[in-house]
């Protein structure tokens, strides 16, 4: 009996934003430097996708935790996700040459959290605990910052001086849930005082907004991203809170066809980290399934494009 036809919903913006993108690019940049003989180390995973990292891995980069792996003089890139001013410390007492391809956006935040530590705010950092991001914001003043996820822990917050509290958030958290959040934390501080703009990038918002698009024709959604993509991650939680079936799929091998049983309309997008060609191995992937119509449906064009490190700019 032949498949019947479905229709694959493109939701876009999707893959790759401009900060992944200046990340991945530092990192080629020092790979293909005209007679380079040393390793080119990161720390972290430069961005949070698997595929990426092989990628990147493969043609010589040296992915390592901590600064304590990286010999003394070497080149290091600190990752898209930033890092605290301890490890900025550890680098320079190692005498490591810095590519720095912390988003700025996530620089933003840093600088924010710097600026309201210095008025003597206790700073609220909403966030996911352990998220390479956070621990990077929460070091930029580490005796004045908290960490909370939920409308409950926000609620339950002492601090020293309520009068005295800012917050600030994660860039790729849910919007909902992070208003959500930020509404308990007015009702627990109401003079609660935030950053000038949303600490939530434009990718994160983005792409949320592309998803819940989708979501309101498809009746499954497929979003492209690693594990431990935050923004991937929140991109399947939107359409589950739109009542769709989603589910969060490393590469096309991740399918389920179970999940397609009965399916006539698939919603597919992938997070800010996914490379835009994994959208196309699922999509071939589905029409091994069976015959499949594309639509594309663009809820916003992105048009911003972040400069190179400056220690890589000269690099072609």
């Amino acid at each position: 009996m032949p498949a019947h036809p479905r229709t694959g919903l493109l939701a876009a913006p999707r893959s790759f934003c401009a900060g992944v993108e200046r990340a991945i690019d530092a990192v080629e940049r020092l790979l293909d430097a005209p007679g380079r003989a040393a390793p080119v180390y990161v720390r972290k995973q430069i961005v949070h996708n698997t595929h990426v990292v092989a990628d990147l891995a493969a043609r010589g980069t040296v992915f390592v935790e901590e600064l304590t792996e990286v010999p003394e003089g070497a080149t290091v890139i600190f990752s898209a996700h930033g890092v605290s001013p301890e490890v900025r410390a550890q680098a320079a007492a190692k005498s490591l040459t810095v590519v720095d391809a912390t988003c700025p956006l996530v620089t933003k935040v840093h600088s924010e959290a710097k600026r309201f530590a210095a008025r003597g705010d206790t700073v609220v950092l909403i966030g996911h605990a352990g998220h390479e991001e956070i621990e990077g914001t929460l070091g930029e003043a580490p005796e004045q910052a908290l960490l909370v996820a939920t409308a409950e822990e926000a609620r339950a917050l002492t601090v020293p001086d309520e009068a005295r509290v800012s917050y600030l958030t994660q860039t790729t958290l849910a919007l909902d849930e992070t208003e959500e959040v930020v509404g308990a934390l007015r009702e627990r501080f109401p003079l609660l005082q935030g950053p000038a703009g949303a600490d939530i990038c434009y990718a994160t918002t983005n792409r949320q907004l592309a998803v819940e698009a989708v979501a309101e024709r498809a009746e499954l959604v497929l979003v492209v991203g690693s594990a431990n993509s935050s923004n991937s991650v929140r991109m399947v939680e939107v359409a589950r809170r739109h009542g769709v079936p989603a589910h969060l799929v490393e590469d096309a091998g991740a399918i389920d066809p179970a999940w397609l049983t009965g399916v006539r309309t698939v919603g597919l997008s992938a997070g800010a980290s996914a490379p835009p060609a994994l959208v196309t191995e699922v999509v071939e992937a589905l029409r091994r399934l069976g015959p499949v119509t594309l639509e594309e449906h663009t809820t916003t064009v992105e048009s911003v494009v972040f400069a190179p490190p400056a220690p890589v700019r000269d690099h072609p």
